[in-house]
């Protein structure tokens, strides 16, 4: 995720000040991972020196002055190229769990048991993802839902995967 751009799409509804980017970033998209305010302001004063935010105003209280950040026309041009770009589909062509089966052949490891540990892990992760959701609002839905179905797509792997170990067997240890 591009934390700039994000922040910038955040400031497009009006100035705001970094704490409150912050807020507004954890609770929209920071569920899992919030962002720590060394993140926001280093992030603000890169975005601030490329012309794509300017201070609105600087409020001085108990600590630190606090700066409001606006969106400046080139930062509204820059979210919106952003939003419109589409994603580079990823296609899990270096995956980590796909090593380990293979060196677990190569060294004579347990594949299977490999492809079990990693199974029974997706699954506590999808009952995990599946309570989320059912509490959660539409926003945490849909978010369950895209991981929910990332981990499927992972399940499908494992027990193809685990139908050809002997073939992979054979061909690894060629």
């Amino acid at each position: 995720m591009s934390i700039g751009h994000t922040l910038l799409g955040l400031l497009e509804s009006g100035p705001r000040h970094g704490y409150d980017l912050k807020r507004a970033f954890d609770e929209k998209f920071g569920h899992d991972r919030p962002l720590h305010y060394g993140q926001v302001y280093s992030t603000m004063s890169r975005l601030l020196k490329n012309g794509l935010v300017e201070v609105d105003g600087v409020e001085a209280g108990g600590g630190p002055e606090r700066k409001r950040y606006a969106i400046t026309e080139a930062g509204v041009t820059d979210v919106e190229t952003w939003i419109r770009q589409p994603e580079k589909p990823e296609p899990y062509l270096q995956s980590t769990l796909y090593t380990k089966v293979v060196l677990a052949l190569l060294t004579g490891r347990d594949a299977a048991d490999v492809l079990d540990t990693q199974r029974a892990e997706h699954l506590r992760l999808m009952r995990v993802l599946t309570d989320r959701k059912r509490r959660g609002d539409l926003s945490d839905q849909l978010i369950c839902d895209h991981a929910l179905f990332h981990l499927e797509a992972d399940l499908r792997w494992l027990e193809l995967t685990a139908a050809r170990l002997v073939q992979l067997a054979t061909e690894v240890r060629a």
